[in-house]
């Protein structure tokens, strides 16, 4: 049977048996009442600006998000700490930096004895479930764990048809990707429950290149496009940029060289084509999003889940000459975050801390009443008393590292340090200069004053506070990943 509320005084006696430190926080959903059925839904590539509250394109349909952010809390400063699609997974699923966990690309294999805060969640009690793209491992959809239910497909995916292994045996099913997700993620959602669940439900969507689906493609062939003030190639753009900024536009991952795909979906590629159908893969992820929300409704447990939504990284869609991420500018690490949990987050909430993808294992576990067990090392902390209204201590910047991929290599190492104004980006092996940015006055990050005099004290402080911090948890090893195949100059990985 779905889980239901317990009464008040067991809930009291709950949370006296529950209270646990997660990285210096107190425990504080057991207080609230009985613990929460979980649901984290994870995009790909969606940035934090294309939605339609938050001042998407004004085209742009995503009622489902709307409605969260009406109806529960906005999260309006989420980070990653690493643009890229494998490192970020593993940071949400260990509330660890790149450096910590050390998935520090998408080949490589999760290093062993990798702890995701699934298994805490089991250990508590909970019936967990994971159903989508998984992407660390790559080629590896086989079951991982901590989860009692897994349905997963190798590698990036399709979107159309996919191969899913279902608790290790693997079939075909017909149909758009985000749709035959949606519709998996519903029917376990909908099952027998006699104790809370945890889901995570991953899509690819709207992963590069962006596939709408076909009911969606064409809505916005007529929309006009907005394009980004930082995407002329003029010297206004890059007189202060760094050179490999400018650079990047014509290679892998730049506006006018696309090397690494191309707008096949249309019969005339162009970048409003390629625009456009970002938008339409936005707007169908919007729509299953919503499909979730009234299964949870429908099935008597919106006043006994918390459904949290979140992205892996944001995305360039022009900005600087660039499509993609990596890059440690605003449109790559910033992406969406929601959470809408009915009688427990107040209707129009809007957290203002700085929040990264790191804060979002121990804000579950926090949710959850299950603490991780003592010792296990944590670099994130929960966000739970913010999302509730309370008064809390919080951090005054966000770290963010990447780095540099031979089969990816217009873009440098970056580690960078971001507070709510200043940015200092630092580009290692490069002979170039580095990045401080004023956000307050220059939001598109279009001038670059680290060569301003002025500004020289703020850059040098920034500097020593990135790399005190990094050389404190050991963020100060590069790794190096060998080439593969046979030739001398075969750079192309498959």
């Amino acid at each position: 049977m779905h889980t239901r509320a317990i009464p008040r005084h067991r809930a009291l006696i709950l949370a006296l048996l529950l209270v646990t430190s997660v990285s210096g926080c107190v425990a504080a959903s057991a207080q609230d009442g009985a613990r929460r059925n979980i649901v984290l839904v994870l995009s790909d590539d969606h940035r934090h600006d294309f939605m339609r509250f938050a001042g998407g394109p004004s085209f742009l349909e995503t009622p489902a998000m709307d409605r969260m952010a009406r109806e529960g809390a906005h999260v309006v400063n989420a980070f990653v700490s690493t643009s890229l699609c494998s490192p970020s997974r593993a940071s949400i699923l260990t509330g660890r930096y790149m450096h910590a966990h050390g998935v520090v690309d998408n080949q490589r294999p999760v290093p062993a004895g990798t702890v995701f805060f699934p298994e805490h969640l089991r250990r508590a009690g909970y019936r967990t479930a994971f159903v989508g793209k998984w992407h660390m491992g790559h080629d590896d959809d086989a079951p991982r764990p901590g989860f009692d239910h897994w349905v997963s497909f190798r590698g990036q995916g399709t979107y159309f048809d996919p191969i899913l292994n279902t608790n290790g045996s693997r079939k075909k099913h017909e149909g758009y990707t985000t749709d035959v997700l949606t519709r998996t993620a519903i029917d376990w959602i909908s099952g027998e429950h006699d104790r809370p669940f945890f889901l995570m439900l991953a899509f690819k969507a709207v992963h590069y290149p962006f596939r709408p689906a076909p009911r969606h493609h064409g809505r916005y062939d007529a929309a006009e496009i907005a394009y980004p003030q930082t995407m002329a190639n003029t010297e206004a753009n890059y007189l202060s940029q760094p050179r490999w900024v400018r650079e990047r536009r014509y290679s892998i991952h730049g506006v006018d060289h696309w090397e690494t795909g191309n707008y096949d979906a249309d019969p005339v590629p162009s970048f409003a084509a390629f625009y456009r159908r970002y938008c339409e893969t936005v707007h169908g992820l919007d729509e299953n999003l919503g499909r979730v929300l009234a299964a949870i409704e429908s099935n008597g447990l919106s006043e006994s889940t918390a459904v949290i939504y979140t992205s892996d990284n944001g995305f360039a869609l022009g900005e600087h000459g660039f499509y993609d991420k990596r890059d440690a500018f605003e449109e790559s690490i910033r992406v969406p975050m929601l959470v809408w949990a009915p009688g427990l987050v107040r209707p129009g909430t809007r957290v203002m801390p700085l929040i990264q993808n790191i804060d979002i294992a121990p804000t579950l576990l926090d949710l959850a009443g299950a603490g991780a067990p003592e010792g296990t090392p944590i670099d994130g902390r929960s966000f739970l008393p913010l999302l509730l209204g309370r008064d809390a201590e919080w951090r005054s910047h966000v770290l963010y590292e990447y780095h540099w991929e031979w089969n990816f290599p217009a873009t440098p190492t970056t580690l960078a340090i971001r507070t709510e104004r200043f940015k200092y980006i630092f580009y290692h092996g490069v002979w170039d200069r580095d990045g401080l940015y004023d956000l307050a006055t220059d939001p598109h990050e279009r001038h670059n004053l680290i060569d301003l005099p002025a500004y020289r004290e703020r850059a040098l402080e920034l500097r020593a506070r990135l790399f005190e911090e990094l050389a404190a948890s050991g963020g100060l090893t590069i790794p190096i990943r060998p080439p593969r195949g046979e030739r001398l100059d075969d750079r192309k990985l498959r």
